[in-house]
């Protein structure tokens, strides 16, 4: 797909564009990269805040262990647990 980016520092261009060729790269390689990189970011965030949103509701509603609530579901019979995996 095609991009067309209209740049408004010039020196922002410049730089991008003499590093790209200091690395035998392409510019497009480069926004490309950065993209990903940006997207990547925005996720890990995105999950960060997921995370403490969790443990701020865990903390709120005085949840349990995992190791308990496990335990709890086995002495339920709502799940099964064998010792031996093999």
């Amino acid at each position: 797909m095609k991009v067309t980016i209209a740049l408004t520092d010039d020196a922002l261009y410049t730089s991008v564009k003499v590093r790209a060729a200091v690395s035998g790269r392409a510019i497009r390689d480069i926004v490309e990269e950065a993209l990903a990189m940006w997207l990547e970011r925005a996720e890990d965030e995105e999950d960060l805040r997921a995370s403490a949103d969790a443990l701020e509701e865990y903390r709120i509603t005085g949840g349990v262990e995992a190791d308990a609530y496990f335990q709890r579901l086995v002495a339920e019979g709502r799940v099964t647990y064998d010792a031996d995996p093999t």
